[in-house]
């Protein structure tokens, strides 16, 4: 199971929000790159990337700085959400060297989308499904919308989708603890690896995870918790790795 590290983007700074709400962030760093390298070197085996202005614009924001950390580390997978709504977004990051990219908001509204760029950028797609509550929520979190998370992720199962980025809201920045027994429902619902988000803690929460691995959760993306340090992204990743 990996651990990876995320990368909030906001107005040129690495932040991390509460609830998805942009008006209540923590600037962590004012040099994304610079955050990056500071991950790497902690081990980190993949990045998560949110352009977060780009997700409420419907439009990228922070292109140049995902293309900076990509060309920085051009053998390290990389993974980018927030604003992707073109198949031109998807060629233009996938051409900076992007490993993934996460459709959200598009995947809800425009799901025939999804399709396309699957058939377009074979094994590059990943579709984040941010849920509150149950039900999917769309543009930066800021709309709830009427589909269920797990009915959304079995509609692309058959899609050629790479996974699933599950983003517990109401956990998200708030350091309560991962929403396990929905992240594992949710993977077995739909038969997709399964990354989970929001809430992740502490290695408890690692700990907790693991025993969900064999449901198809492969990974946990974690930001408050490493950029506060209750929880240490090499420690989590050894965790992980054991047996």
């Amino acid at each position: 199971m990996l651990i990876i590290p995320a990368i909030d983007l906001k107005d040129g700074k690495c932040v991390r929000l509460q609830q998805g709400r942009m008006e209540d962030d923590t600037v962590f760093s004012d040099d994304p790159v610079g955050m990056a390298t500071h991950w790497v070197e902690q081990g980190a085996r993949r990045l998560h990337l949110v352009d977060l202005n780009g997700a409420f614009a419907g439009t990228p924001i922070h292109g140049e700085v995902v293309k900076a950390i990509a060309k920085k580390y051009n053998a390290l997978p990389i993974q980018i959400g927030g604003g992707i709504r073109s198949l031109e977004t998807i060629e233009t990051y996938i051409k900076a060297g992007v490993t993934w990219v996460i459709i959200g908001t598009k995947a809800v509204k425009d799901p025939q989308f999804v399709i396309d760029a699957c058939r377009e950028f074979h094994g590059r797609i990943i579709v984040g499904i941010d849920a509150k509550d149950g039900w999917v929520a769309t543009d930066g979190w800021a709309e709830v919308s009427q589909v269920k998370a797990e009915d959304l992720a079995k509609s692309f199962a058959a899609a050629g989708v790479s996974s699933i980025v599950y983003t517990d809201i109401a956990r998200d920045g708030m350091m309560q603890g991962v929403n396990v027994q929905a992240t594992a429902a949710l993977a077995r619902a739909c038969g997709l690896p399964v990354i989970a988000s929001g809430g992740v803690t502490n290695l408890d929460d690692i700990s907790r995870l693991k025993t969900v691995a064999h449901d198809g959760v492969i990974g946990a993306i974690t930001g408050r918790a490493i950029y506060e340090g209750t929880l240490n992204l090499a420690e989590a990743q050894l965790l992980a790795d054991a047996e």
